[in-house]
């Protein structure tokens, strides 16, 4: 008898270790194991800090609620910010150009993102320095390198492929080309709307094809927003009245027609790929159209403003005037969401259903 239930004993503490390592293993499992993050100001963490350029937010009253100025364009966190903490990464991920951005700090992810970068290189030729998307998959190259040095080749490879890559980028293209004259004639007199999505499509696809072949397997690609929406469009297109202006959302929704289209072809054709589809036009547009629901209070001005109808002429520093309550606002500057709108996107984007973002959210693709 006694040996019976030694037996037994032995059994039950097995079978509660097994059950005990399965259940680490899983936790394991729905952690991505880094978070590489691309794009531009949307998800700017302060490389341009580090740069010579005209796009900067590294002061007050940008991260007001922050704690303190960081080159985050926003009162508080970026939307990467956010879907990092919703997934488990205790920290968040710092800038490439961060001189503490080395060593064991690489291992856990790294943002290559840059204000006023763009898909095609002529992008924010404006503003003087920025790092556009070819750059900034140079810079990610050189830490695939630093990793491969410090853990190996096959160590590398399986933290690579288990990271987390995010691409939000777009925008700029439009925004500081597309729209900017050449001389004094609007560059979308010269091209044909058509002809430029597909210029940014065909190096869309070589730029996400080569993160692929660098080892990337679970990236997510935002679509390009309602950029007819923001302050700076509305108060530069005032014939558009109290509506987003026509014209800008109408080229961009034609843009993330073609790019869900390369996404979804990508993920077919490139084996063992996991390429999400963003939509951030919808969730932007939703959010707009119901900003009270939303507990916002504006959907169309900015939160901190200078000049014009909608606080959309002057970008956000020094001078500028803050609103009281950054939480009742959809915009912070000319540009970009607040923090609140910022967490919205980042929610629906790490637990949407496929209208949202397909095949699946990031919170899913965490356990593949």
């Amino acid at each position: 008898m006694g040996f019976l239930l030694i037996r037994k004993r032995v059994i039950r503490i097995a079978s509660q270790v097994l059950i005990i390592l399965l259940l680490s293993e899983i936790c394991i499992a729905i952690n991505f194991s880094a978070n590489f993050v691309f794009g531009d100001s949307l998800v700017d963490v302060g490389n341009n800090n580090y740069i010579i350029s005209l796009s900067k937010a590294n002061y007050f009253p940008n991260g007001i609620d922050f704690g303190r100025p960081t080159g985050r364009y926003t009162n508080g966190r970026t939307i990467v910010d956010i879907i990092g903490q919703e997934v488990g990464f205790e920290d968040l991920t710092p800038p490439y150009l961060a001189p503490t951005t080395a060593g064991p700090v690489v291992l856990k992810g790294v943002n290559y993102a840059s204000g006023g970068g763009g898909i095609l290189n002529l992008t924010g030729k404006i503003f003087g320095g920025r790092i556009n998307l070819d750059a900034q998959i140079d810079n990610f190259e050189n830490n695939r390198q630093d990793i491969i040095s410090s853990i190996g080749a096959p160590a590398a490879l399986n933290l690579i492929q288990r990271a987390l890559f995010s691409v939000t980028i777009g925008s700029n293209d439009f925004i500081n080309n597309y729209f900017t004259p050449v001389g004094l004639v609007p560059k979308r007199e010269l091209i044909p709307p058509q002809v430029f999505v597909n210029t940014m499509i065909a190096r869309f696809r070589l730029q996400l094809t080569r993160l692929y072949n660098l080892g990337a397997r679970k990236i997510v690609v935002a679509n390009v927003g309602p950029i007819g929406c923001i302050p700076f469009e509305r108060d530069t297109n005032p014939s558009a009245g109290n509506d987003c202006v026509g014209f800008q959302n109408q080229l961009v929704q034609l843009y993330n027609k073609e790019l869900r289209r390369l996404i979804e072809e990508r993920r077919t054709s490139l084996v063992g790929s996991n390429f999400i589809y963003a939509d951030v036009y919808r969730i932007v547009e939703d959010i707009l159209q119901n900003y009270k629901s939303y507990g916002f209070e504006s959907g169309n001005a900015s939160c901190c403003y200078v000049a014009g109808r909608f606080g959309g002429l002057v970008p956000c520093g020094p001078t500028s005037k803050v609103c009281v309550d950054r939480s009742k606002y959809v915009f912070w500057d000319p540009y970009h969401p607040s923090d609140a709108a910022n967490v919205i996107i980042a929610n629906r984007l790490t637990d949407g259903d496929l209208n949202d973002i397909s095949p699946m959210n990031i919170r899913q693709l965490s356990q593949l």
